[in-house]
């Protein structure tokens, strides 16, 4: 089981649960986080969802190389009516897979019309900011750093492309171009973090905002969070991922082209080895 669903109160658990891959997500971790959030969006006893990753990491991303990658596999298919990816070549597999999978899903847990908060502690790169970014908050340990180094592929950035809004334009551009780590207090400073406490806080801290909001009325808190998600997408959130989407794509493409695979050669070993000389 990759994923664990827990009930506390008012408050559903969803807990990514591959730790020996600092949660690294393959397809069966994304179809079952797709299946939790369908299951506390439909029970009227949750009010709020807490996302977690077991172990001393949050997500370190999208899986691109463990025992467990499971990209040539099929699932059913949930996010949108694109064809399976399987069987397909080139462009046309990588662009299917990853509309439903990456973006579309992304773009639909975002809109769960309950409160999600983000307990982010250690790694959160590259597939990981995703995860937490469509979160509504954020609270992370004093441990935990940001990064999005996909630039070393020659992608640029992640396929839930919400940087610029979640962060001004020129923070984003040097968070990119360097692929550097971001620290929490440093986020925190940005306003893309709510809160930043001791690693043996975070469980408390976390379920002491949840439970507060919890007591909230739920429809009450379901409009409020369309309405935000409404203001950011008409600041061209919604068109702006459209749009790098496209060029994400073309990153791939060239790279099958000019080099060794759609990911110019970089594979997890090598990806750890510059982000921790960075």
């Amino acid at each position: 089981m990759v994923v664990r669903y827990e009930r506390r109160g008012p408050v559903a658990v969803v807990t990514m649960d591959r730790p020996e891959y600092r949660n690294a997500q393959n397809s069966a971790m994304t179809y079952a986080l797709d299946e939790a959030f369908y299951r506390a969006a439909e029970d009227d006893d949750v009010a709020v969802v807490v996302l977690a990753g077991a172990g001393p990491h949050f997500s370190a991303g999208h899986d691109i190389g463990t025992p467990g990658r499971d990209a040539d596999q099929s699932f059913p298919r949930r996010a949108g009516l694109w064809w399976d990816h399987v069987g397909k070549g080139g462009g046309e597999s990588r662009f299917a897979r990853e509309s439903e999978v990456y973006l579309g899903m992304c773009r639909r847990w975002r809109e769960l019309p309950k409160p999600m908060i983000a307990s982010v502690q250690g790694a959160c790169v590259a597939g990981g900011l995703m995860l937490a970014w469509v979160c509504d908050l954020i609270v992370a340990s004093e441990d935990a750093f940001f990064a999005d180094p996909v630039v070393r592929m020659g992608i640029p950035g992640v396929e839930y492309f919400a940087h610029p809004w979640v962060m001004p334009p020129r923070v984003a551009k040097e968070f990119l171009f360097t692929g550097d780590r971001m620290t929490a207090a440093r986020a925190y400073e940005l306003g893309w973090v709510n809160q930043v406490v001791p690693r043996e806080e975070l469980e408390e801290r976390t379920f002491a905002l949840a439970g507060k909001i919890a007591q909230m009325p739920r429809f009450g808190l379901a409009l409020t969070k369309k309405a935000v998600n409404q203001a950011e997408d008409l600041q061209g959130l919604h068109a702006g991922m459209d749009s790098v989407f496209g060029l994400h794509h073309l990153a791939h493409a060239h790279n099958a082209e000019t080099s060794a695979d759609p990911l110019a050669g970089m594979d997890p070993r090598a990806m750890k080895a510059a982000s921790n000389g960075s």
